[in-house]
């Protein structure tokens, strides 16, 4: 704190109603991924919980994976959005248990797939660990003719595939 610095306090606000987390809900759902742009942090997943405490909002977020480079600027975006909504909200940032790729709600894995992105096929199982691969559908055809060219791809959280039957390119986002 230095001087002349305001501080900010929830004194004198009105308590927040069971409907605003509705419309907090709604407002966050208009908060797109700034790595994929179609889709929102709700339906990405990461959005884990929102709460009313008095006059304030808590939203907790777990980031795609504890390094993600987009982490900062996901939490600026919900708390503008939020603000210019008219909520005061409180962001926490909460690692355990792990984002997994479960968590990406149907809407987002079609808005995924008409982006041009194969989202994750089948679970974050630990199948996978096994060798048991899912099958990855090309998101341009919808062809089960593909093939992984690298495991790493366009951002950490997906890798580059090629449909062999259209042979278009492709990220594939990675059961995490």
């Amino acid at each position: 704190m230095h001087p002349g610095e305001l501080i900010v306090s929830d004194r004198g606000r009105s308590p927040l109603e069971p409907d605003d987390l509705q419309r907090a809900r709604e407002v966050l759902e208009a908060v797109m991924d700034p790595e994929v742009p179609v889709v929102s942090v709700v339906d990405l997943g990461i959005v884990r919980a929102l709460e009313i405490q008095g006059s304030t909002l808590h939203v907790v977020v777990t980031p795609t994976y504890s390094g993600c480079p987009a982490t900062e600027v996901i939490e600026r975006d919900i708390e503008q959005a939020l603000h210019q909504a008219g909520f005061y909200a409180r962001l926490e940032r909460r690692l355990t248990p792990a984002w997994t790729s479960d968590w990406i709600t149907p809407r987002g894995r079609e808005e995924l797939r008409q982006f041009g992105i194969a989202p994750p096929a089948g679970s974050a199982s630990k199948r996978s660990l096994l060798g048991e691969d899912s099958e990855i559908r090309c998101p341009q055809c919808n062809s089960a003719n593909t093939e992984r060219l690298s495991e790493f791809g366009s951002t950490a959280c997906k890798a580059l595939h090629r449909c062999k039957d259209c042979r278009e390119p492709f990220d594939y986002f990675k059961c995490i």
